[in-house]
């Protein structure tokens, strides 16, 4: 009987501005590491996000309190910060990520972008997002009220060359869909209750919402992003 093969190894990344972090990042990480059987996942906080307008915080801000998100938590939960987009000079791609990161780790490993269904609706328009897949999987969920019926017709070509109802033992190329509880909190909503003077103990982990009082983040008005 000849040897088994050992399981590839299966690198989760959630990006986003984390601006603040919420519970809802937290469970979208948790989700997709249950789900798709992920070994680790990493928060990968945007340094200058080229379709974005200006964050309410700092990117040097956005991963400290990225970083105080997962204060406190057991090590068994496999979830990290990754801040390479916040360090690099220049806009963010998320291509250039997943390049880097792939050079990094070698040919072998699984990587897999977690999309929320608002930014996989937002796909087409990112710098060359059919690179995407030379470099990992993409795995997206429904996300608040966007869902993902319906799409666009570029997406549902895609869906049909790439979609597939598990990932595969292969490094890199499908797109697949899984579910997750709803989690009704957004950073914009945050932000407001913020700049009214509340404090949305629960929405935020303690060590984030402390770090936005001592430093009196948010109490300004801010652009839609």
């Amino acid at each position: 009987m000849g040897l088994s093969r050992p399981l590839r190894r299966r690198v989760g990344l959630v990006g986003g501005t984390f601006d603040p972090p919420h519970v809802g990042h937290l469970a979208l990480a948790r989700a997709a590491r249950d789900a798709l059987g992920l070994h680790e996942v990493r928060l990968v906080p945007t340094g200058r996000s080229w379709q974005k307008g200006e964050a309410g915080a700092s990117a040097m801000q956005r991963l400290e309190m990225t970083r105080l998100a997962l204060t406190g938590l057991d090590p068994a939960e496999r979830l990290s910060v990754d801040p390479r987009e916040v360090v690099r000079d220049g806009p963010t791609y998320t291509v250039d990520t997943l390049a880097q990161l792939r050079a990094e780790l070698g040919p072998e490993p699984m990587l897999v972008l977690v999309l929320g269904s608002d930014q996989l609706r937002n796909l087409p328009t990112w710098h060359r997002w059919h690179e995407l897949f030379r470099h990992a999987h993409l795995a997206a969920t429904q996300r608040e009220t966007v869902g993902l019926d319906a799409l666009p017709p570029e997406l549902d070509e895609l869906l049909g060359q790439r979609g597939r109802d598990a990932l595969p033992d292969a490094p890199s190329g499908a797109l697949v869909l899984f579910r997750m509880p709803a989690v009704p909190v957004s950073a914009t909503a945050l932000r407001a209750q913020i700049r009214r003077g509340e404090r949305p103990d629960g929405l935020s982990p303690p060590a984030v919402l402390d770090y936005i009082q001592a430093n009196r983040l948010y109490r300004r008005p801010l652009p839609r992003t």
